[in-house]
This record gives structure tokens, sequence and C-alpha cells, in this order.
């Protein structure tokens, strides 16, 4: 006895579709992609504009230490026991210059970012530095 064996073919209707789904699903996983590498620079475009604000304050401090570094015979013309605006330079910028003890001082240097949302941050940069002869 022979047998037959059915094969069920798939209609031609039963396939349509399938070509635009697959179109729709490669253009949504194409889409997350871009708003990843969109994210990933705003979140570059912050860290730089943080790193700037960071060695900005870093100079202003070491500015005001080399300068009683350069006269110290007189640091107290450079101490400033209210915080200097410094907003010209950096955001909502402060600087204060203090003599810790003998021959010590602390220059800080503080600043608030621009943020696009939530409530603003203030951010410090602090240098102590000895002198000799202050």
């Amino acid at each position: 006895m022979i047998m037959k064996t059915a094969i069920k073919q798939s209609s031609p209707d039963s396939q349509q579709g399938v070509v635009l789904l697959e179109a729709l699903i490669a253009i949504l996983i194409f889409s997350m992609g871009v708003l990843a590498i969109v994210g990933l620079q705003a979140a570059m475009i912050k860290n730089t504009s943080d790193a700037r604000f960071r060695s900005e304050a870093g100079f202003l401090a070491q500015q005001r230490i080399g300068l009683i570094w350069s006269d110290p015979a007189n640091p107290g013309t450079y101490l400033e026991a209210s915080p200097t605006d410094i907003s010209a330079v950096l955001p909502g910028g402060t600087r204060t210059t203090v003599q810790t003890s003998p021959g010590e001082f602390r220059v800080t240097v503080s600043w608030t970012p621009p943020s696009a949302a939530g409530a603003p941050e203030t951010h410090s940069y602090v240098m102590v530095a000895r002198v000799a002869g202050g």
C-alpha cells in the first residue's frame, strides 16, 4: 500500500504583509538606536560643560594662590573674607580666600551651572596651599 503524505502549502494570501511587518520592526529598532545616540550626545555635552567649569575654577584658584606666592610678605591683600563675585567667568561664581593657619591658605571657588530642569546645584572647588613667609 502506498501512502500519500499531504503537504500543506500555504496560500499566497497568508504571506501578504510579512514584508511590511518586517520593515516596521526594522524601523522601530533603528529609531531606538537613533534615540540612544541622541541621549548619549546630550550627556556628553553636559559632561563637557561641567569639565570646562571645573577647569576654569581650578585655574582661578591657582591664579589666586600664585598671587600669594609671588608676594608672600603681604598675603593679607589677597584674602577675601566675604565671597567675591566671579560670575563673569563662571555662572553664579564666587571666590573666597582665607588664611587657615600661618602660611596656609584656602581658596574656594563655587559656581552654579545652568541646568535644564530641577533645582540648581552648587559646585565647589577647594585648593589649599602652604606659602613660605605668609
